[in-house]
């Protein structure tokens, strides 16, 4: 009889630690995952590596490996593959499930539907009606403004450029805040300051976005703003032939965009001086998002039918010192102090 007792009071101990220990992994690993779709290099110095760095911050934070029961990415070859980025996501069990732009929508809308216990997060676009679909938007014209500020300031010829990808609501965004700045700052100043704007059409066609840039450039512009995506490197392009057959005090500018680009902006001017020529850049910290719904999501408080908006205010949106001079960057602070203030209303 004591033996029995004994038997029963080992097997009751056995059964309390495996069920804890599986309780564990359940909460610690797979349910915790975070996986980022992306039809583009998450080194593209834009977009995609700031999303990425976000999951990675992510990861550090809570001790989670990259991989499965982690955090990943899933490139795929195009927006035409996205579905299959994610449903190779699903069937490695990642909980919670990253899509950037417009172009994710149908598959992020998709896979929500059939897959209900999954978490889904749709960047830089919206989609409503669905409890496990949080969509993520940026003050995109916050950042702009500033940089439409420190253009007019900058700006020699007082003609100035803005290269935009496809015609999108978050295009129209970095224009009208670009625009706007632009013109605010060029009022303040006494000075006239004329602004060219193009649209590549679509965020892949780098010759095209080139094509523009020249034409700007020869127009006598000396500051363009992109928001082009790949194409965008065009403009790099553009910027770096015609900077290298001058004088780096004769150069003409780039405003990056979404990250810090002034890497793609080195070059030797004529003579052979080292210099860049990317004057600032638009930060759009999809890093901080990334993290933010993230960690919600491991804390199950995961924001599934909202939309969440990142701006200055919590600081997933700036713009960066870069070679802006010292009494201009005073200026965009003091934008920047006024844009919070609710001073300064930037309208669509």
């Amino acid at each position: 009889m004591r033996f029995k007792k004994i038997f029963f009071i080992a097997l009751l101990a056995s059964l309390t630690l495996t069920a804890c220990s599986t309780s564990n992994n359940t909460d610690n690993t797979a349910a915790k995952s975070a996986a980022l779709i992306t039809d583009g290099s998450i080194n593209d110095h834009s977009f995609n590596q700031s999303a990425w760095i976000g999951l990675e911050d992510y990861g550090k934070e809570y001790k989670l490996n990259k991989g499965a029961d982690g955090y990943q990415y899933f490139q795929v070859k195009s927006q035409n593959n996205l579905k299959k980025g994610i449903d190779k996501a699903i069937k490695q069990k990642y909980q919670t499930i990253f899509g950037i732009g417009s172009e994710a929508k149908n598959a992020i809308t998709s896979a929500a539907k059939s897959n209900p216990n999954k978490n889904f997060v749709i960047m830089d676009a919206t989609i409503k009606g669905y409890p496990n679909i949080t969509s993520i938007r940026f003050r995109k014209d916050e950042g702009a403004y500033l940089a439409g500020v420190a253009a007019a300031s900058e700006t020699k010829t007082g003609k100035v450029g803005f290269i935009g990808g496809a015609n999108s609501s978050v295009i129209r965004s970095f224009k009208r805040g670009f625009n706007q700045g632009v013109k605010d700052q060029s009022k303040k100043m006494h000075k006239k300051v004329t602004v060219y704007n193009q649209n590549v059409g679509n965020f892949t066609n780098t010759f095209k976005a080139r094509n523009i840039a020249s034409t700007m450039y020869g127009k006598n512009v000396d500051i363009i703003f992109h928001a082009a995506g790949k194409a965008g490197s065009g403009l790099f392009q553009a910027a770096r032939f015609i900077n290298q057959a001058r004088p780096a005090k004769n150069r003409v500018w780039v405003i990056g965009v979404d990250a810090d680009q002034s890497n793609l902006g080195r070059y030797n001017a004529k003579g052979g001086q080292e210099a860049n020529f990317v004057l600032t850049s638009v930060i759009t910290g999809a890093n901080v998002a990334t993290k933010d719904i993230a960690s919600r999501s491991y804390q199950d408080k995961f924001p599934g039918g909202k939309t969440i908006t990142y701006d200055l205010k919590n600081n997933a949106v700036s713009i960066l010192p870069g070679q802006i001079d010292p009494a201009t960057w005073k200026k965009v602070q003091i934008a920047r102090s006024k844009i919070l203030a609710g001073k300064i209303k930037i309208y669509g």
